[in-house]
């Protein structure tokens, strides 16, 4: 009879969730292989982790030599720098992951941690040097450090448009929104936003002027000049090339935006696939969501493997 800790299971990705999960099944005393990409992590623009206790502040660089030195305690987890190309079942049973060097490695369950990829702008000089700095996706992640400026949000519907001066309050008494010319309800939102403050500019952003990243001016297309320190734009999403190929040919559950539909357990419509982080969600993106996501895949994986050799 197999015990549950001959259940091996594949991270794909090395972000807070991943390793979170890698952690709490090494606890468990399964062997995990984490694949992690040699790419630069999505956050490595950042420069700290905010709201996560005990690490408020802490580089994305520190925080995964933190974990992987936590890691490295348990002689169950394997790390191995490579990129995942596919996640398909194998003929036996379990799943089939191929990598990029050109091995493959097979297991009983396969957790997708890989994040997400953030869609920037083309055609917007400056945005790449501000972005994580002064170009913010999320007042709670950024928005301390951008506090008592002059700030500017970029929003596509009447409804932001008009509550982004008192939403942003706690952080800005100056906040204006910046919309299309064409967007409905225009005169609503700006009606609103000055009640409370702030303004609705209209315009389409051309460029953003800083001085190493610190913004200073938004220029839009008719050659006016926003004087603004912070931005708030928070740009679409889609999942990252390994994840959309998985989808489409594993036929996961996928939202209208393209996000991963996982039940309680953090399991796709695939059994033994699980996914935990932001490719799950667009709305729960942060290191405390990622990591609590990354135990609960777990918890479910281990319980799955218990249940699995109690009746083989």
């Amino acid at each position: 009879m197999s015990s549950p800790a001959d259940h091996t299971t594949v991270i794909v990705g090395a972000g807070p969730a991943g390793l979170t999960a890698a952690l709490g099944l090494a606890r468990y005393r399964h062997p995990v292989i984490v694949v992690d990409s040699p790419r630069a992590p999505r956050n490595s623009a950042s420069a700290g982790v905010h709201g996560h206790i005990g690490m408020d502040g802490v580089t994305p660089d520190e925080f995964r030599a933190r974990a992987w030195r936590e890691l490295s305690r348990y002689r169950t987890v394997e790390r191995l720098e490579d990129e995942v190309d596919s996640v398909s079942t194998a003929p036996g049973g379990g799943f089939r992951i191929t990598l990029g060097s050109g091995g493959s490695v097979e297991s009983a369950t396969v957790l997708l941690a890989t994040g997400v990829l953030d869609v920037h702008p083309s055609g917007v000089d400056g945005f790449a040097e501000c972005w994580g700095r002064s170009v913010i996706h999320c007042p709670f992640c950024l928005g301390e450090e951008n506090a008592g400026g002059s700030w500017a949000t970029l929003a596509d519907n009447a409804h932001l448009a008009g509550l982004s001066a008192v939403a942003f309050r706690a952080w800005s008494e100056d906040t204006i929104a910046i919309c299309p010319e064409s967007m409905p309800g225009l005169d609503t939102a700006r009606a609103t936003a000055r009640s409370g403050g702030g303004d609705v500019v209209t315009g389409t952003v051309r460029r953003l002027h800083h001085r190493q990243g610190a913004l200073y001016g938004i220029e839009l297309a008719d050659g006016r000049i926003l004087e603004r320190q912070t931005l708030v734009w928070t740009p679409p999403q889609r999942q990252q090339p390994l994840v959309q190929r998985a989808a489409d040919e594993l036929k996961l559950t996928v939202d209208d935006a393209g996000f991963i539909g996982v039940d309680d357990s953090q399991c796709t419509s695939v059994p033994g696939l699980y996914a935990a982080g932001d490719l799950t969600s667009r709305w729960k993106q942060s290191v405390t969501a990622s990591t609590a996501a990354g135990a609960a895949a777990a918890d479910a994986i281990h319980m799955s493997a218990l249940l699995s050799a109690v009746h083989q």
